[in-house]
């Protein structure tokens, strides 16, 4: 048994020790909102002068890279855009005035009350025959309403003129399923044309010259129209004629015939 004096002074400082670790635990400081802010803040970039080697070339290989791109692609203009506007729209037109001058281009089905075949028919029974003969006769119509359009060199249009080959170019391509080439050489030389001897020659063959090249070279044609006449663009200063097969000249310098409208070749 303690004293009574001593129990009096034990019992103030117990409840002092009790006291005592609550009141701190109640004071301590609670992280704020402000302190989350702070441990997130973003990182300082170093300055290049504290910058590894490698580092610095880097960043200088991509300086260097971006110069050259902008060298390369420079920025285009307002008047650079207005030109390059207006060259499209002509050539546009351009195209236009082409693809109408050459409906064979974009193939469709062909039939006999077809719009398309209304400017190439001549009579009500022009179209009532055998399929190969009339697509002949669609041809060679073609190149006879151009009698007398002018000799133009790179022609292929009624509007401008025809030279040799663009003559031949307009009228058969209109009817072909693989388009011919554009120059007489290429025809002469075309995969699909067949050999024909010249005893042997029917309308709508196409008569190969060489009249300024060599042999193997054909610098000239025109289409056979049958008893020993053909139609041809001559030359600069003449006009789109028929000619006769058996005269010295064309004799003298006749290098072949292909057939090209053969019933493997018409649409």
């Amino acid at each position: 048994m303690l004293p009574l004096i001593v129990k009096k002074t034990l019992k103030p400082l117990l409840l002092v020790m009790i006291v005592i670790p609550f009141t701190a635990q109640a004071v301590k400081p609670t992280p704020t909102h402000h302190h989350k802010r702070a441990v997130h803040k973003k990182k300082r970039v170093a300055p290049v002068d504290t910058l590894s080697y490698a580092a610095r070339l880097r960043m200088l290989n991509r300086a260097r890279l971006l110069n050259h791109y902008h060298a390369e692609h420079p920025k285009t203009s307002v008047a650079e855009l207005a030109a390059i506007s207006t060259s499209t729209r002509a050539q546009r037109a351009a195209n236009r005035t082409l693809v109408k001058a050459h409906p064979e281009w974009f193939r469709g089905p062909w039939k006999l009350g077809d719009s398309r075949w209304e400017h190439v028919e001549d009579n009500d029974t022009f179209l009532s025959h055998d399929h190969l003969k009339n697509l002949t006769e669609v041809a060679i119509h073609r190149m006879e309403a151009q009698l007398g359009k002018p000799y133009v060199w790179g022609g292929t249009a009624p509007d401008t003129g025809f030279d040799c080959s663009g003559l031949v170019f307009y009228a058969y391509n209109k009817v072909l399923a693989e388009k011919l080439p554009r120059t007489a050489n290429q025809m002469y030389h075309y995969r699909r044309g067949v050999k024909v001897p010249g005893d042997a020659l029917r309308r709508g063959d196409l008569l190969f010259f060489h009249v300024h090249s060599s042999a193997q070279v054909a610098d000239h044609m025109g289409v056979y129209l049958g008893h020993g006449q053909f139609i041809e663009s001559p030359r600069t200063g003449e006009a789109v004629r028929v000619s006769q097969l058996q005269d010295q000249f064309w004799q003298d310098h006749f290098l072949g015939a292909r057939r090209i409208l053969t019933r493997n070749t018409i649409l």
